[in-house]
């Protein structure tokens, strides 16, 4: 089986069931006839851009940062990597601290990813202010942010 197909079933998995661990990942896909150890799950996981949001039956679940636009440019990811020093979120409000006269260069790679649980974004010289509509949704965009 290739790790294609690989990719493909983690997501089927945490697109159907609440997965909380890399463990029942890994023994999730060994049924599914694939030999993986969990090192190749992390790595899997760190790829596909999976975290961590609140689950419904369990504390958490791993979930895909899906709201990001997959056709954003590398070129658009990098800069945003380049210039962010660090990412803080306080209930609805993310802060991201950029090197001087770059906060606008990261608002705009912010703006073009499309995340679809952004309200708006406010840039200053060297800091960012991000407004979320839910405490819940700046955790999960500031997790998508540290990511990159």
């Amino acid at each position: 089986m290739s790790k294609k197909q690989r990719l493909q079933d983690i997501i089927n998995l945490i697109n159907t069931k609440e997965v909380d661990t890399q463990d029942e990942i890994t023994d999730a896909l060994n049924e599914l006839g694939y030999n993986v150890s969990q090192a190749t799950v992390s790595r899997d996981i760190k790829e596909l851009g999976i975290i961590k949001i609140a689950g419904n039956v369990k504390k958490f679940k791993y979930s895909l940062a899906d709201n990001v636009k997959e056709e954003i440019s590398p070129k658009i990811i990098e800069l945003y990597k380049h210039v962010t020093l660090s990412v803080v979120e306080a209930n609805n409000l993310i802060v991201v601290k950029t090197l001087s006269g770059n906060a606008g260069a990261a608002g705009m790679a912010i703006d073009q990813m499309k995340f679809n649980r952004i309200i708006g974004t406010v840039a200053g010289d060297d800091t960012l202010l991000i407004i979320t509509k839910t405490d819940a949704d700046a955790e999960i965009i500031a997790k998508s942010l540290r990511m990159l």
